[in-house]
């Protein structure tokens, strides 16, 4: 029987977390984060590093949103692979970005230890693992395998470490510094030895310098809201600059070693990454559905879970057992720049990070808490 619950969840330290309180309290801050998931906590610690107090809430769990609901794919660069990235924002503001991702990675792997982060490399495949099921996709399979050898160029200019990759799962690149996580585990790592965060708080007022959640309120004249999804509703003014699409992912039981390392294929639509247990946790089909996944609502749907059990057959080589189908929001903006930006007075945001905000995520969220209490700009990778 198909579970609706996350399947990194069933993870054994995930499942121990104790959890953190509810806010039941009127509490006074020098700053006040909404969002505990991994750019969130990178919002509190930068704030908690210059010495300041700091309270965090989230509406859930830690990392009981997207940041707990993805692939657990860590890679290097922006959304758009690194020549797309490069022609719509200038060369400079798209490596800094690749080069500040992998930065973060190396950080994220000293910190959290081999247990955590796996550094087993990615590949980006052209077109889906197997034979291409008709025409149309072997068409296309070709003009992914051009497109692979523009962001081969891309890389290799920018003194990124890739490499083609011919193997049993298709042709296209392997890239060498990336990782894969489960997500969840990370992000509850990240939050176990931070202190002022409180769960099961959802935000039902915010306005300058106040946050007021269903049972408590934090006044303080810094706010940082960094949540992904929703993050319009959240802060109506934004809306028409971010805008909420549904991620929809499965998990499948154990099969025998067939993918080394995070894969993603299909223009990067569709993705997958087996654990050590042989598990598989697959991702995706959300263009072949776009109209109905423009939305906040957070529940799977038949029609990209459908698809999704396609996808995973293809992923496994084999037929697979679905175990577990769950979905989030997440934030996409026009241009796929994540957002680091002032919503209100006192209140700034980050977040939209289209699809990938594993890396790109907590660098926004650092140059969030910047932007908030020195003024300093934003990189030019991110939307101001």
């Amino acid at each position: 029987m198909t579970n609706s619950s996350v399947g990194w969840d069933e993870d054994a330290v995930v499942a121990a977390w104790p959890g953190r309180p509810p806010l039941t309290e009127k509490l006074r801050a020098d700053a006040c984060v909404v969002g505990l998931g991994a750019s969130g906590l990178a919002a509190v610690e930068a704030i908690a590093a210059r010495g300041l107090s700091v309270v965090g809430v989230d509406a859930g769990r830690v990392a009981a949103g997207a940041a707990g609901r993805n692939g657990g794919f860590l890679l290097g660069g922006p959304a758009l692979f690194l020549h797309e990235a490069v022609r719509r924002w200038g060369r400079d503001p798209a490596e800094w970005l690749y080069r500040e991702t992998l930065a973060e990675l190396d950080r994220l792997s000293t910190r959290l230890g081999a247990d955590v982060v796996r550094r087993v490399g990615s590949i980006r495949l052209a077109g889906l693992p197997g034979d291409p099921a008709s025409e149309a996709e072997a068409v296309d399979l070709e003009a992914e395998l051009r497109d692979c050898a523009k962001q081969a160029a891309a890389l290799r200019a920018a003194g990124v470490a890739v490499r083609d990759y011919d193997g049993p799962l298709g042709r296209g690149l392997f890239l060498p510094d990336d990782a894969a996580v489960n997500p969840a585990r990370r992000v509850i790592a990240l939050a176990a030895p931070v202190g002022g965060l409180f769960e099961n708080s959802p935000v039902v007022e915010l306005h300058p310098g106040l946050v007021r959640t269903s049972a408590g309120s934090v006044s303080a004249p810094v706010i940082i809201v960094a949540v992904d999804g929703r993050l319009e509703e959240l802060l109506p003014p934004l809306a028409g600059r971010v805008r909420t699409a549904r991620l929809q992912m499965l998990a499948a039981a154990p099969i025998a070693p067939r993918l080394p390392c995070p894969v993603y294929g299909r223009w990067g639509y569709d993705y997958a990454q087996q654990d050590a247990s042989g598990r598989l946790f697959v991702g995706g089909a959300r263009d072949r559905f776009l109209a109905e996944e423009w939305t906040a609502r957070a529940e799977p749907s038949e029609s990209v879970q459908a698809a999704l059990d396609v996808i995973a057959t293809r992923f496994a080589g084999q037929p697979v057992e679905v175990t577990h189908r769950w979905a989030a929001s997440v934030g996409f903006t026009p241009d796929a720049r994540p957002l680091v930006t002032q919503a209100l007075a006192g209140v700034f945001a980050g977040g939209g990070y289209n699809g990938t905000g594993n890396l790109a995520g907590r660098i926004a969220a650092r140059a969030t808490a910047a932007l908030a209490l020195d003024g300093t700009a934003p990189p030019a990778c991110f939307a101001a």
